[in-house]
């Protein structure tokens, strides 16, 4: 609410520069935002009194719209690429898809692998097993799975998800103390 639709008998004011005025009547408090040539703000209407400011009604909506604006910018959405696999994929093609995974994954976008099953295929899904597990053994150190394979009618699906950067700075950790391991032993 702001200026004369502020109805409420007594308000708590707060001045534009932030100090506290006390508590009077919304007229009094009226006639002092209207000499500072500045509008009556109702801002906690549910405090007994209600809280009002004086302030630029214009100018704070001008720069709220900024913020959210700011906010909006700052919001990144997450896309889900498909890649497509087939049960008697070869292990060159694997590698290609693994590789465009890794892409989708760095771009912080999350992966849907799926094989589809034609015909007498789907006899034979183990094989479909093997072949998301190879994958995933490919790419643990850019993501995680987040839905393990599962067959949907003639497909089996798997969504992968990239790492977060603590996970990706624990794992660099861990292949360092391997690697110092390693070294000591040889």
């Amino acid at each position: 609410m702001i200026n004369e639709q502020i109805r409420d008998r007594e308000i708590r004011l707060i001045d534009a520069d932030g100090t506290q005025l006390g508590v009077m009547s919304s007229r009094d408090a009226q006639h002092l935002a209207d000499e500072k040539r500045l509008d009556l703000v109702k801002i906690s209407p549910t405090a007994k009194p209600p809280v009002c400011k004086i302030m630029d009604y214009s100018k704070f909506k001008f720069e709220q719209s900024k913020k959210e604006k700011e906010a909006r910018k700052k919001q990144r959405t997450v896309d889900i690429k498909e890649i497509r696999l087939s049960p008697n994929i070869d292990t060159h093609d694997i590698e290609v898809k693994v590789k465009k995974a890794r892409g989708f994954l760095k771009d912080g976008d999350k992966v849907k692998v799926t094989i589809r099953f034609r015909g007498r295929e789907l006899g034979r899904t183990e094989i479909a097993y093997t072949i998301m597990s190879d994958f995933t053994q490919k790419i643990t150190d850019l993501g995680n799975v987040e839905k393990p394979p599962k067959m949907e009618a003639r497909s089996m699906a798997m969504f992968l998800s990239p790492k977060t950067q603590q996970e990706k700075d624990k794992l660099e950790r861990e292949q360092k103390k391997e690697e110092a391991i390693n070294g000591q032993a040889q």
